[in-house]
């Protein structure tokens, strides 16, 4: 985020929030934290926490799960590689020639 999207971000804390300090320190303070986060993410937390909190988010709360979620989408993300190229070997698989077990059953008896 950038120093406009905190801004938007106070604008919606202290709607809900009156008390809620917008001073440039905080803005500085805020902008120190939140500058990775996308601005829609921040908003979702900020929206998921008003209607269960009476006291304004703090950075954590604004923050949410954000580092978690992402290490989570990086590893769908892998996970569906994986499987695509699973898929695309299953395509190519074939099955064994006819007779293939039994002929490898009478080696390891010595036939």
């Amino acid at each position: 985020m950038n120093r406009a999207d905190i801004m938007r971000l106070f604008i919606v804390i202290s709607e809900s929030y009156p008390i809620f300090d917008v001073s440039e320190e905080n803005v500085e303070r805020h902008l120190k934290y939140l500058r990775d986060i996308p601005f829609d993410v921040a908003l979702q937390n900020v929206d998921k926490h008003v209607p269960t909190s009476r006291f304004y988010p703090g950075i954590a709360e604004i923050r949410g799960q954000f580092d978690a979620q992402a290490a989570r989408q990086r590893e769908l993300e892998e996970t569906r590689v994986y499987l695509d190229e699973r898929k695309e070997s299953r395509k190519q698989a074939t099955l064994p020639p006819s007779g293939w077990r039994d002929a490898i059953i009478a080696r390891l008896r010595g036939n």
